[in-house]
């Protein structure tokens, strides 16, 4: 018998994959320039004329036999060292080249993190709103999800729900800041009061509780500072994904970084190895790791991402909407106008606007809008945002 659970996976999409494919289908019957796809993370902004260029250059100047081989299991050595080396220059943190692993994206990133530290039954606590991605790969490993929901309208950590949350079973936290749906960036002194509650919480339980900083957005900020996570908290373990950065998100290029001053750091990397070995992640793609290494100080375009979202916030703030200012990511998180989300999603759909119900990120009576899309699609958009909110007026 095949496995059911995996058959349930693959027949029911995850809520913003059924709208990104929906919207194709519009498309194709009415049009593209007639739908208003908000779906999915999927940046507009092409990838900098500096990783183009590296590629080509790779591609041309390298010995195919190199550039297309196999690297170490783990990554290029080289290529991990310019990582460190990166991560010292940025964040004055002594990174260890011989605690990071090379992987396809962040989805692997989090998926071989979360089986190396799991044993069957421990907890993961998600902050909510979160990626509903998270649960499925925690559920995978064996372990059980625990939603902490943060404070409504700054989304910062809700430090008395999250007390509640950890317990003698928690095994880690996923931190995503910036954050996807919200755009919120947690604040140093909110890193601070939670490396806080974690050590307090590891020496009453005596045990080892991991921070998984998830960073796929880390470079999209907009004036907000983003805290390094491992300089306020030894046992923690960077996820990170260049998809946003570079615009590479059908690439699938990142890495995991074990602190150095993580307890057992050692035997937590090599945990790392042998999840990646058993779940079949080992030698992400050479050409996009040698990308990595001659384009590890390449910056995103942030003004386009900036305009998109001042252009956008400003207007569905004078239209009515309720909208958490975000500092960072390509996300606006909008209150529905009604409690049932999904409804408002669907009436949304009469207008050819596709938006993502916050229910499956946790955070019922929202929507998610993205805005890494064209400018020309935001303010065509506008009129029918407008004549949507009039409805409940």
């Amino acid at each position: 018998m095949i496995n059911g659970k995996m058959t349930e996976l693959g027949k029911k999409r995850s809520v913003i994959r059924e709208i990104f494919e929906y919207a194709k289908v519009r498309k194709a019957e009415i049009g593209d320039s007639k739908v208003f796809d908000f779906s999915i993370g999927n940046p507009s902004v092409p990838a900098p004329a500096a990783v183009t260029e590296a590629m080509k250059r790779l591609i041309s100047e390298t010995d195919p036999v190199q550039l297309h081989g196999y690297t170490s299991a783990q990554g290029d050595a080289g290529v991990r060292k310019v990582i460190a080396d990166n991560v010292k220059s940025r964040f004055d943190f002594d990174a260890d080249p011989n605690l990071i692993y090379m992987t396809c994206g962040a989805a692997a990133s989090l998926t071989v993190t979360i089986n190396a530290i799991v044993n069957s039954g421990d907890e993961i606590v998600v902050l909510a709103p979160y990626f509903p991605e998270y649960r499925v790969f925690a559920e995978k490993a064996g372990a059980v999800v625990v939603e902490s929901p943060c404070r409504e309208g700054d989304f910062q950590i809700d430090f008395e729900a999250l007390k509640k949350a950890v317990t003698s079973k928690t095994k880690a936290v996923i931190v995503n800041s910036p954050n996807n749906p919200t755009g919120a960036v947690f604040s140093e002194d909110t890193i601070k009061e939670l490396a806080l509650l974690l050590e307090k919480r590891q020496q009453e339980y005596g045990t080892d509780i991991y921070i998984i900083a998830d960073e796929p957005y880390r470079e999209l900020v907009y004036g907000a500072d983003v805290p390094y996570i491992p300089k306020y908290y030894k046992n923690t373990v960077v996820c990170y994904s260049y998809s946003k950065s570079f615009s590479l998100p059908g690439e699938r290029i990142g890495y995991i970084l074990v602190s150095p001053e993580c307890n057992n750091c050692g035997e937590l990397y090599a945990a790392v190895c042998g999840a990646g070995r058993a779940l079949g992640f080992v030698c992400a793609p050479s050409l996009l790791q040698y990308t990595v290494r001659d384009c590890v100080n390449v910056k995103p375009d942030l003004e386009t991402y900036k305009t998109n979202r001042d252009v956008f916030y400003g207007a569905l703030t004078s239209y009515g909407y309720t909208v958490v200012p975000p500092d960072g990511a390509f996300y606006l998180f909008v209150k529905s106008p009604e409690p049932d989300a999904n409804a408002f999603c669907e009436r949304a759909k009469k207008y050819e606007l596709l938006l993502v119900p916050g229910d499956d990120f946790g955070c019922k009576g929202y929507v998610r809008i993205c805005y890494c899309v064209s400018r020309e699609q935001i303010e065509n958009s506008l009129p029918a945002f407008k004549a949507l909110i009039e409805e409940y007026k």
